[in-house]
């Protein structure tokens, strides 16, 4: 039953993953929906992945509050969009410290290389629009890059 339900929340998780990316790029909105989704499945994938109630979850709820706050910092200085920040707070549900840390360094990459193709396109294009990044596709491809790892290996 345990690989069972492992299996379909990793799917899950990664076709919101894509189409949170996919909406992000299309319309610079990820909806509150999908980001509710990630967030809700996260205590049954703990529960799959058998994380102890205490203090296994405790500290996992509790990073993804630190990281909730941190983001939301960003958002109320304009750095970042507001479901840009709940993905990645529902996705610190998910995410074990170091993977998270590692998406989070993988995000900020990915996210200054989707920025300077913008800025260039925008250069070439002489456009005089205000340059909305779509962040969440860097978050999705760094999360999905990240779960690769520990986390599919965990069937191992």
């Amino acid at each position: 039953m345990g690989t069972i339900l492992t299996t379909f929340l990793l799917v899950a998780l990664v076709l919101l993953l894509v189409s949170a990316g996919i909406q992000d790029a299309r319309t610079r909105e990820i909806a509150n929906w999908k980001n509710a989704a990630i967030a809700l499945m996260a205590p049954a994938w703990w529960y799959a992945s058998g994380v102890e109630p205490w203090p296994g979850m405790a500290i996992q709820f509790g990073v993804a509050l630190a990281v909730l706050a941190l983001f939301a910092a960003a958002f109320a200085l304009g750095q970042m969009g507001g479901g840009d920040v709940k993905m990645i707070a529902a996705l610190a549900l998910w995410l074990p410290l170091v993977p998270l840390v590692w998406m989070l360094v993988l995000m900020s990459l990915l996210g200054g290389a989707l920025t300077l193709v913008m800025v260039a396109d925008k250069w070439l294009r002489k456009s005089s629009s205000p340059l909305e990044i779509p962040y969440g596709v860097a978050i999705a491809i760094a999360t999905l890059i990240v779960i690769r790892e520990p986390i599919i290996n965990h069937f191992g």
